[in-house]
């Protein structure tokens, strides 16, 4: 059944869907209306969940932690300084190997304040071990909680993941979003049964145990690798996605890449506006495509190269920044070139941050600066700011 809702009503529905059994969440614009519409259904009668009212994201997450630990299905919602209030938690999680799901409405760190898009937030912890899956669309924000829950919950994984929806271009949008029957959810997403133990005070567990360093290095390998093997996972969630549903998935979707001598690498709901430009671009003889990032973490290493294989500029779009570097994707995605005699120019253009508008014009910016790099054979700078507004500066 379609529908017409807003982005932080398809997480909410997700969560629903899914059978979560505890729901701790503290509000923080623009994820607020996850739960509030999760008090809603609880209100109602219509899902069967612990509603958990807590003081703060920090206890949020650590109720989530507690929850997940006695095998129940759990779940939350937060943004930007509520995400980086949870930071010590999300660390805590993933080294439990609790598999916890959190819908992230993307929105731009403080100072100053804002609350409108970008991916700084999400984007900042990416080393707690978490996957990391971002929407373009409201279905898509649906689908992937509902992937999320799946892919966590696998034996061979058992991590958290969150799935990152851009703050108001998404969460307060309404779109038109496929509902798919309870009874197709069930089936592909079956009850969680924790496979190795859980809290329980009659058969006492030790959880979170001490590391000393003879141990430690052992934690943190097996954590990694199960983050790093989490990619066979993720693609068979997607493909028994696509038979169940319908509707196919991707770490990175390339669009009119075959032939394209510059790539736009793009996260998010930016996405369809640079596929737009790469239809203008074409009509007007430019051989440019685009590939959408929808797994970041694991980040997809051989799908990335595999596109690129013939490109000759891969410029990545990011709408991030690590201070004194650049954009943290296009650091990703430079870095698994080290060690390739053969590599297109990487390029880094930083975009709609604090919520700015990314625009068709931005990415023929974009291209035409790739295109002065591959007639120069380098790029005049390797990280640029597009539509920076200098009386602003």
């Amino acid at each position: 059944m379609k529908t017409v809702i807003l982005g932080n009503m398809a997480t909410a529905l997700a969560a629903k869907l899914s059978r979560a059994e505890v729901i701790p969440a503290y509000p923080i614009t623009p994820s607020t209306l996850f739960p509030e519409k999760i008090s809603e259904y609880v209100a109602d009668g219509e899902m069967d969940t612990q509603f958990i009212l807590v003081e703060s994201e920090h206890s949020a997450m650590s109720a989530c932690i507690g929850a997940s630990a006695t095998g129940a299905r759990t779940c939350t919602a937060t943004a930007s300084q509520g995400l980086a209030l949870m930071h010590e938690m999300l660390y805590i999680a993933s080294g439990m190997r609790l598999p916890i799901v959190v819908a992230v409405a993307n929105r731009a760190l403080s100072a100053p304040i804002n609350i409108w898009c970008d991916h700084q937030d999400s984007i900042s912890e990416r080393d707690t071990g978490w996957m990391q899956f971002y929407a373009e669309k409201n279905q898509e924000a649906l689908d992937l909680m509902i992937i999320a829950f799946k892919v966590a919950e696998d034996k061979r994984v058992l991590l958290p993941g969150m799935v990152g929806l851009d703050a108001f271009v998404l969460t307060h949008t309404m779109e038109a979003v496929d509902i798919p029957d309870q009874d197709k959810v069930d089936e592909f997403l079956p009850p969680y049964k924790a496979p190795y133990g859980v809290l329980d005070p009659e058969k006492p567990m030790t959880f979170g145990s001490f590391g000393t360093p003879e141990y430690y290095m052992e934690f943190k390998y097996a954590q990694t690798k199960a983050l790093e093997d989490s990619e066979k996972v993720i693609d068979e969630a997607f493909a028994q996605f696509k038979e169940t549903f319908g509707r196919e998935y991707m770490k990175i979707k390339p669009y009119r890449t075959e032939d394209a001598d510059i790539i736009l690498l793009t996260l998010g709901s930016m996405s369809g506006t640079a596929r737009a430009a790469v239809d203008v671009m074409r009509e007007q003889g430019m051989k440019v495509g685009c590939a959408k990032m929808t797994v970041f973490r694991p980040f997809p290493t051989k799908e990335l190269m595999d596109i690129c294989k013939k490109t000759k500029v891969l410029a990545v779009v990011d709408r991030d920044i690590s201070p004194g570097f650049g954009g943290a994707v296009f650091g990703e995605a430079a870095a698994i070139y080290v060690n390739e005699p053969k590599k297109p120019i990487i390029m880094n253009f930083i975009v709609g941050l604090g919520g700015r508008d990314i625009t068709i014009p931005d990415f023929e910016a974009m291209t035409e600066r790739a295109e002065s790099a591959l007639s120069a054979g380098k790029p005049e700078r390797m990280v640029e700011w597009i539509n920076l507004k200098e009386d602003n500066l």
